[in-house]
C-alpha cells in the first residue's frame, strides 16, 4: 500500500458532507484503507445536484492512500459522466500527486461496441493486409541477411544450421517415412477394386507413383514439417522474446536474423528436398507392397511399369517445390515467433497462427505450381 501521509490521529475518520451551496462538498479526515467502507455509505447517500460545476473542498483531509485515492478519482469521474464540471481545491501537494497518478493509471472500461458484419469484414480484411505486408517485410529483411552471409561465407554460423539439419530432418524421418508408407497403401488399396475390374492391374504403379512423386509426396512431407518443426521455430523465438533474450541479443551486437532465422531456412532447404526424395521411396513401397496383396502384381513387374510411369520431369517438379515450402514453413514459423508478446499465452497462439498458416500458404503454392505447370504442359 502506497501511503503519502501516515496517519496522526487514530480517531479521525474519513469523511465527506455537504457544503454551503448544494454545488460544493467538504472532504475531511483520513481518507485511508480502513475507513473506505463507511465512505463508500455516505457517498451513496449524499444528494447530488442534476448538473453544473461542482466544487470538492479537500483541505481538511489529512491523510490519503492509494484507496483513498483511488475512492476519490472514482466520485469524480462518475460526475463528470454525468455531465458535472468538477474541480478540487485544497488538496495537499503530495496528495495532489498520487491522485494524479491514480488517474494516469486508471482504466476506463466502456460498453463493447459489437461491430456489424461489413465492419468485422473489413476490420479481418485490414489485419490481413498488415500481417501481409510485416511477412513481406521480414522476407526482404531475411533475404538481405541471406545475401550478405552468402558475400562473407564466414558470417554463416554453420553449427546452428547443423543442428537445425539434425532436428528438423533427421529426426523426422520415422514420421514423414510412416506416413507416406501408409499413405501408399491407401492409395493403392482404393485404386486396386477399379484397375481389377478392366483388367489393368499393373497400372497400380502408376496411380501411386504418379500421385507421390509429383504431388503428394512434397506436400504432406512439407505439412507434417510444417506442423513439427515451424510450431517448434515460433515457440522458441516466442519464448525467447518473453524472456528478453532478443533484447539481450541486440544489446551485445548479434543480429537476430543471423543467428535465430537464417540457420533455420538453411537447414530446412536441405533437408525437405531430402525427405521429400525419402517419402516418395516410402510412399512407391507402401504401394508396391498393397498391389502385391491385392492384385498378384509382382514387385519386379510394379518396378517396372514404375520406371515407364514416372518420367524424370515429373520427379524433379516434386523435388523442385521442396525448397519453396521449405522456405515458407521456416519463415512463417520464425516471423509468428517475432510477434508474440509479453505472455506465455501468446507464444501458445502465435505458435498455432504458425502451423494454420504454413499449411495454408503450403497449399495454395502447389496449387498455384499446378497452374504454372498446366500452362506449360508439365
Amino acid at each position: 500500500m502506497m501511503t503519502a501521509n501516515p496517519i496522526t490521529d487514530p480517531d479521525t475518520r474519513a469523511d465527506i458532507q455537504p457544503g454551503n451551496t448544494p454545488f460544493d462538498v467538504r472532504c475531511a479526515g483520513a481518507w485511508v484503507l480502513r475507513g473506505i467502507e463507511p465512505l463508500e455509505h455516505r457517498l451513496a447517500r449524499l444528494p447530488w445536484p442534476d448538473a453544473g460545476e461542482l466544487l470538492i473542498d479537500a483541505s481538511a483531509v489529512t491523510a490519503m492512500d492509494t484507496s483513498g485515492a483511488w475512492m476519490l478519482h472514482r466520485t469524480m469521474r462518475a460526475l463528470q459522466e454525468h455531465g458535472h464540471s468538477v474541480q478540487v481545491r485544497g488538496l495537499r501537494p503530495e496528495f495532489e500527486a498520487l491522485l494524479q497518478l491514480i488517474a494516469s493509471r486508471s482504466v476506463t472500461y466502456e460498453a463493447a461496441v459489437v461491430p456489424g458484419v461489413a465492419a468485422s469484414i473489413g476490420q479481418r480484411s485490414w489485419r490481413s493486409v498488415l500481417s501481409a505486408l510485416g511477412m513481406l517485410s521480414f522476407l526482404g529483411e531475411n533475404a538481405i541477411v541471406l545475401l550478405r552471409s552468402l558475400a562473407q561465407p564466414s558470417r554463416i554460423r554453420w553449427r546452428p544450421v547443423l543442428h537445425n539439419l539434425q532436428t528438423a530432418g533427421f529426426e523426422a524421418l520415422p514420421i514423414t517415412g510412416l506416413l507416406s508408407f501408409l499413405m501408399g497403401i491407401v492409395i493403392a488399396y482404393q485404386g486396386a477394386e477399379q484397375l481389377r475390374r478392366f483388367g489393368a492391374n499393373i497400372y497400380v504403379a502408376d496411380l501411386v507413383g504418379l500421385s507421390m512423386v509429383r504431388e503428394l509426396s512434397p506436400m504432406l512431407t512439407a505439412i507434417i514439417v510444417a506442423g513439427r518443426s515451424g510450431s517448434a521455430y515460433a515457440a522458441q523465438i516466442g519464448t525467447m522474446k518473453v524472456t528478453e533474450e532478443i533484447d539481450a541479443l541486440r544489446t551485445i551486437g548479434v543480429g537476430r536474423l543471423e543467428l535465430l532465422v537464417l540457420p533455420k531456412v538453411l537447414a530446412l532447404v536441405l533437408a525437405l528436398p531430402l525427405l521429400t526424395v525419402y517419402t516418395d521411396v516410402m510412399g512407391v513401397l507402401g504401394g508396391m507392397v498393397m498391389a502385391r496383396a491385392q492384385l498378384d502384381v509382382s514387385f519386379s513387374a510394379y518396378l517396372g511399369q514404375l520406371d515407364e510411369a514416372i518420367s524424370l520431369a515429373s520427379y524433379l517438379i516434386g523435388i523442385g517445390k521442396a525448397p519453396v515450402f521449405a522456405v515458407i514453413i521456416a519463415l512463417v514459423g520464425c516471423y509468428q515467433g517475432f510477434q508474440v508478446g509479453g505472455s506465455a499465452d501468446s507464444v501458445g497462439r502465435q505458435t498455432t497462427v504458425s502451423v494454420v498458416q504454413s499449411i495454408f500458404l503450403v497449399i495454395v503454392i502447389d496449387s498455384l505450381f499446378s497452374i504454372v505447370f498446366s500452362w506449360f504442359d508439365l
